[in-house]
Formats: C-alpha cells, sequence, structure tokens
C-alpha cells in the first residue's frame, strides 16, 4: 500500500515538529495514496482520512459540481484543469479526538454530531491541478492510448473496420466478430502490442486482421455451424481449433450482422496541491493521490454500441 508523497520547503521527514503559539506540534503525513470525493453544498469535495491517529486531509473545489465534470475528457482522452486556492478553494488538515472516523464525515448537510475535531488547518492560497485520463475504453485488453494507431493524438479517425465506432470504443476493432480481447492483442500483459497473435503470419495482427488465417474467407463468413454472429464456436476439426484459424476449412457462410458490445469506460483521476501554507507545515508539492477506482465506477453505467453492418 503506496503511501502520500511530498516534497517539502524546508522539511524532509516523515514526522515534523512544529511551533504553534509556542507549543511543540507533532504533524504526521501518513495517508493512503487513494481518496474519494463527494458532492457538498459548494462544489466537490476531495478527500482523504486515517485513523490512529484520527486524521483528515481535503479539498475544496468549489467551481466543480460534479463528477462527471472531470470525467469530460477531450479527442485525446485528457481532462486537465488548474485551480487557485481561495476562501471557497480550500485546503484543509484536521485532526480529531475520535478514535476513529465515520464514512460520512464529508458532503452532509447535517454535520456528523459524534465527530470532534481538535485541529482545523487551512490553507487559502496555492492551488491544484486536477488530471483525469481515460486508460480503458472498451475493455478490449488495449489501454485507449495504443490505439491511436495514426499516431495524430486524436483516437476518434481510428476505425479500422470502418463500422462507424472509433477503435478506442469498438469491443472489435477489425469487425471480424471475434472480440479483439479474445484474439491475444498483448500475451503478456506488457501493453507493447509487437507480440500480437498473428495465425496467417502476414504482418497484421488477428485483432486488426478480418481474416485471421489467411484461407480467403473473411473470419465472420466462416459461420459454418451456426449463424450466431460468433464464429469461435464453428469447427469443422476439433484438432485444429475454430474454422476462422484454419486455413484448411475455407467455406463462406456469411455473417448476418456485427455483435453488439458493451463497453465500461475506466479512468484515472490524479490531484496534485502546489504552494500551500498551513501554518503548521508548508508544501511546495504535495501528491495528493488518485481517485478510488470504485467512486469512477458508481458514476458510470456501461454502454451497448451497436456497429454499422457493412
Amino acid at each position: 500500500m503506496r503511501k502520500i508523497f511530498f516534497a517539502l520547503t524546508t522539511l524532509s521527514l516523515l514526522t515534523y515538529s512544529a511551533c504553534d503559539d509556542g507549543d511543540v506540534l507533532d504533524v504526521e503525513f501518513d495517508f493512503d495514496d487513494e481518496f474519494s470525493v463527494c458532492t457538498g453544498t459548494n462544489g466537490l469535495v476531495f478527500y482523504k482520512t486515517k485513523n490512529d491517529p484520527s486524521e483528515s486531509l481535503s479539498v475544496r473545489i468549489s467551481e466543480i459540481n460534479s463528477l462527471s465534470e472531470i470525467l469530460a475528457v477531450g479527442d485525446d482522452n485528457i481532462f486537465a484543469d488548474t485551480l487557485s486556492l481561495s476562501a471557497t478553494n480550500t485546503f484543509n488538515y484536521r485532526t480529531y479526538s475520535n478514535t476513529s472516523l465515520p464514512s460520512d464525515l464529508f458532503c452532509n448537510d447535517i454535520p456528523n454530531s459524534e465527530v470532534r475535531i481538535l485541529e482545523d488547518y487551512e490553507a487559502t492560497s496555492g492551488y491544484v491541478i486536477i488530471r483525469t485520463e481515460l486508460t480503458e475504453d472498451d475493455n478490449d485488453g488495449i489501454p485507449a492510448i495504443l490505439e491511436d494507431r495514426n499516431g495524430n493524438g486524436d483516437l476518434t479517425d481510428d476505425d479500422t473496420d470502418n463500422d462507424g465506432i472509433p477503435n478506442y470504443l469498438d469491443a472489435d476493432d477489425d469487425g471480424d466478430n471475434i472480440l479483439t480481447k479474445d484474439e491475444n492483442p498483448d500475451p503478456n500483459g506488457d501493453n507493447n502490442l509487437d507480440d500480437a497473435q498473428d495465425t496467417d503470419g502476414d504482418g497484421i495482427p488477428d485483432y486488426l486482421d478480418n481474416d485471421d488465417d489467411g484461407d480467403g474467407v473473411l473470419t465472420r463468413d466462416e459461420e459454418n455451424e451456426s449463424q450466431d454472429n460468433n464464429p469461435a464456436n464453428d469447427i469443422t476439426n476439433p484438432d485444429a481449433g475454430p474454422d476462422y484459424l484454419n486455413p484448411e476449412v475455407n467455406t463462406t457462410v456469411s455473417a448476418t450482422s456485427y455483435r453488439a458490445h458493451n463497453i465500461t469506460k475506466a479512468y484515472k483521476v490524479t490531484l496534485t496541491v502546489y504552494d500551500i501554507d498551513l501554518r503548521v507545515i508548508s508544501f511546495d508539492v504535495l501528491e495528493f493521490g488518485t481517485l478510488d477506482d470504485s467512486e469512477i465506477s458508481n458514476s458510470l453505467k456501461s454502454e451497448t454500441l451497436s456497429p454499422v453492418f457493412n
């Protein structure tokens, strides 16, 4: 479990002693890397908590009112915004007398009466950068950034099968009715597609090849056992595998349509705080962390895409 990383203006230890009205305070930042988010009465609140001792870090941004706003990435699959801290955009470090903190610590219309704040240190100067990257979208095993095949930074104009759905949203990039994730685009999972499966050795990986075995019959038209838009279950010779991977079988039984597919988008949201002074400690850079995946998943719904058959 990775802990929060930060760069200090003057100190570099995990535990700090600082003076506040003549008292010596122990300031300990030992938070997990992931943070949560909720919608408050005045914008979004990004926060993380810990117990033993009970503490919290939070950033309130009044200009952003919903998580969907920071998930609205551009054509490059990136959202980035820089916001100044102020009286309405605040960074807070709080300590509590509670042994443990409740899950509803933030964003309630009525504060939890059981919570007892010992100290509340607030920074109203400095700035934060929120960055969102669409990391996966069609759940095909290929990160979105690697589906920019022409390298122009625009994912919307890469559509191998010309079905109207760009590759980064298309679970079947070559339109052969075999899902990309089932065509071994990245066998060892290292995000290097040079070793993608290429059954006929023609230099075109199976996930982009509409005739995987090179027998002259389109993969999607090798529906010899059942016309169900799934060539994977059409097997004339069990020893050789599915007909679409067996060049000895080249019977054409045309597909009737593309397979519809569901997509679930995945995002990585990070937040970084700069140039803040909390009286007890100051930071040049504070890596607030990465938004908990479940926070994003709960705000998204799966989509069903139906390609245009041609």
